[in-house]
């Protein structure tokens, strides 16, 4: 046990108000600085989780975020498992796009947060919600 994380264990956090993602941030910066990640690689994971979770709350009416260390047998990383029963996201590869926005931002969102963490997964369609997982890796 380390700084109060179970690395064994996953910690979840509802994601229902802009509180909520604060908590998912820090609880990311704990569990990475538990799991040994670098200081630059903690800050690309808590960057991206900030942003799903955000995304999360905004487009999913909110949900949960699940965090988790995982142990590949070579190296430690964080998973971060963001999980809301919105109304899904109609057209994948667009959202994916540098640059489309739904929302009147920057566009980065899906796309920066995929550029910054080792693995990522999306599963969502129309009336599905959507269930995005992220890893990020020792270096």
């Amino acid at each position: 046990m380390t700084a109060g994380i179970d690395l064994g264990h996953p910690q979840a956090q509802a994601i229902q108000s802009d509180e909520d993602v604060v908590r998912v941030r820090q609880l990311v910066r704990t569990v990475a600085v538990a799991a040994r990640l670098s200081l630059v690689d903690q800050t690309k994971l808590v960057t991206a989780a900030s942003e799903l979770a955000r995304n999360t709350l905004v487009y999913g009416g909110g949900g949960e975020a699940e965090v988790t260390t995982v142990d590949n047998g070579l190296r430690r990383g964080v998973r971060v498992v963001f999980a809301d029963d919105g109304p899904g996201i109609v057209d994948l590869g667009l959202a994916l796009t540098d640059g489309y926005t739904t929302g009147g931002g920057l566009g980065l969102g899906l796309s920066g947060a995929r550029r910054l963490v080792d693995e990522f997964d999306i599963v969502t369609g129309p009336g599905q919600g959507t269930r995005i997982t992220i890893t990020k890796w020792s270096r």
